[in-house]
């Protein structure tokens, strides 16, 4: 993002907003002061429980105000939640709306199905767009070890922008020679050695994200091991074909 031309202030915080005009001052932790045109909060939200009484059903929240839940039941029996109010969940919409019609299923419909939360893709719309399912590098490393984790990696240019010869922002080059785009693509799957490799994190940085990583959620869902990506004859050009033949792994030490 940096290299398209976009800014990055790190570790401050905006401390006043001043209209000036049809633009907006904005005054930093810093000391420093910017112009804009428009200015976007993105706060952050909680789970705005304390007003429901909970206690009076005997219901028990976190002290952050979510709810510890066992397969969508709180403490007591015959009292649910679903949703961003669920303590440990991934607050995401489509998360809410399958543990909602899953346990409608088993109130109503004599359904035993409960949530999987295992992987559960999700991407960043960035410029750059970053998706993902299950575990992250140094979850996987943190649950089974280092032993256990084989990580298969691979950075490079999208052909869609690296044919068109993109250039860095002006303010990102050390010299007129230094226009090179760096590489808008990280393709990753983090394998767990002793059960075949089966893939328990999938990552992917680049152009459609989203799109490319709901795909592989299946195969993620189903089991899928390293070995079976490799059998995969990939589409060319696509970006999502890395995936069928990334060969170096971190622990080579090799370039990827």
């Amino acid at each position: 993002m940096e290299d398209t031309g976009t800014k990055f202030k790190r570790g401050v915080t905006p401390t006043q907003l001043l209209r000036t005009g049809s633009d907006i001052q904005v005054t930093f932790s810093d000391g420093t002061s910017e112009i804009f045109h428009t200015v976007l909060y993105a706060t952050g939200r909680e789970a705005d429980t304390r007003g429901l009484n909970l206690s009076a059903a005997g219901v028990t929240p976190h002290d952050n105000g979510k709810l510890p839940l066992v397969d969508d039941h709180t403490n007591v029996p015959n009292i649910f939640a679903v949703g961003d109010a669920v303590l440990g969940n991934p607050e995401l919409t489509p998360v809410a709306i399958k543990a909602g019609e899953m346990l409608a299923r088993r109130l109503f419909g004599q359904s035993t199905e409960v949530m999987d939360y295992s992987f559960i893709p999700t991407t960043i719309f960035t410029p750059f767009e970053y998706g993902c399912v299950g575990l992250s590098e140094q979850k996987a490393l943190e649950t089974y070890g280092s032993e256990d984790i084989e990580v298969y990696l691979s950075e490079f240019s999208s052909l869609e922008l690296a044919a068109a010869h993109r250039k860095k922002a002006k303010s990102r080059q050390e010299d007129e020679f230094d226009d090179a785009f760096p590489p808008t693509c990280l393709a990753k799957l983090v394998c767990l050695k002793s059960d075949m490799e089966r893939v328990v994190g999938f990552h992917f940085v680049g152009p459609n994200a989203g799109e490319i990583t709901q795909g592989f959620a299946l195969a993620l869902h189903c089991g899928v091991t390293k070995a079976q990506f490799d059998q995969v004859v990939g589409i060319h050009p696509t970006d999502a074909e890395s995936f069928m033949s990334l060969a170096t792994t971190r622990a080579s030490g090799e370039s990827w």
